[in-house]
């Protein structure tokens, strides 16, 4: 599909059977989707771009890259779920300034309502990520490419661990310039918009709720 990448990983792969699993516990599974949003991030912070600069080794000076620190990013987390994959990826982007946008779906209209944001007060100098561990129907993502579009980040990507067809599909018609990445497209949605296979509800295995 244009603008999706499908991160296969083996490693990933692995973690999200186990995290697929209905007998996995609620701290096995918040486990798995830190360790997950790790690895996803070295795939979605690929083009990065670096700078060499000089250094001393405890042999010699040398040339060595680093991230060039020009490239500023946040990454917004789609509250509640999305803290799981937030929290893996700052464990490699610990200095990341990170946003929050609180969304619930409606279970009547499936609709995407918000309920909270909180954005870095320069976010129109930054790259951003997005992190939701479900691209389902796309309400809530499409909302959340919205509200962030509306300040003028310099780009905009969605990461996520699962997606069905359908949210694909309508998350395009509505962004078509915003490239998504997740670790697997699944069958498709049932009739009360869950993904099927899938995990579940995303938030309510990584906290224990119902």
């Amino acid at each position: 599909m244009r603008e999706v990448t499908i991160i296969d990983h083996p490693l990933i792969q692995h973690k999200l059977t186990l995290m697929r699993q209905v007998d996995t516990s609620t701290a096995k599974f918040r486990n798995l989707l830190k360790e997950v949003g790790m690895l996803l991030a070295y795939e979605v912070t690929r083009d990065l771009p670096i700078k060499y600069v000089e250094i001393k080794t405890p042999l010699s000076p040398t040339s060595a890259p680093m991230l060039a620190p020009e490239k500023k990013m946040v990454i917004v987390s789609i509250m509640r779920a999305g803290q799981g994959i937030l929290d893996g990826i700052l464990e490699l982007m610990p200095s990341a300034r990170v946003g929050h946008i609180g969304l619930y779906r409606d279970p009547t209209t499936l609709m995407a309502v918000e309920y909270y944001f909180k954005m870095p007060h320069d976010i129109e100098q930054r790259d951003v990520l997005i992190v939701d561990p479900m691209l389902a129907t796309g309400n809530s993502a499409v909302a959340a490419v919205d509200r962030l579009k509306e300040l003028n980040p310099l780009s905009i990507k969605f990461l996520c661990l699962l997606a069905a067809p359908e949210g694909i599909a309508h998350f395009h018609e509505q962004h078509p310039d915003v490239p998504i990445y997740t670790a697997a497209i699944d069958q498709y949605l049932d009739e009360h918009g869950y993904i099927i296979p899938g995990l579940g509800d995303a938030g309510d295995r990584l906290y224990g709720t119902k």
